[in-house]
């Protein structure tokens, strides 16, 4: 119940995007949820490593900020002029490319040992 109610202002099909990719990060790729300032946030080993971002205002905008994503290269991540945070834009409207979601997370794991 509670994982419909944070995104239950948002439209389809990105209400099912987010809800799919908080799913995916908590129980794929392992990392713990913790929702802050209304938003899920996620931990691994502890430390903080990604958040999920909705921003209606901006075309529904869509994306996943990587805490350390400064320290890979992955083609789709952007920087933003960001010098730490890197983002990876999902579109609501294409499937989710979890390929890439996947490998990001396999190299950003290797930066938290």
């Amino acid at each position: 119940m509670k994982d419909k109610l944070l995104f239950s202002n948002v439209p389809e099909p990105h209400q099912s995007s987010l809800l799919f990719l908080r799913k995916f990060f908590k129980e794929e790729i392992g990392l713990e949820e913790r929702i802050k300032f209304n938003t899920p946030f996620y931990y691994y080993r502890g430390k903080w490593f990604a958040y999920l971002s909705y921003n209606a205002k901006r075309n529904h905008e869509i994306y996943i900020g990587f805490i350390k994503g400064f320290m890979i290269q992955f083609p789709n991540l952007e920087s933003e002029g960001r010098k730490q945070v890197k983002l990876f834009r999902i579109n609501g409207h294409q499937d989710i490319d979890v390929t890439s979601l996947e490998k990001i997370s396999e190299l950003l794991k290797d930066c938290y040992k």
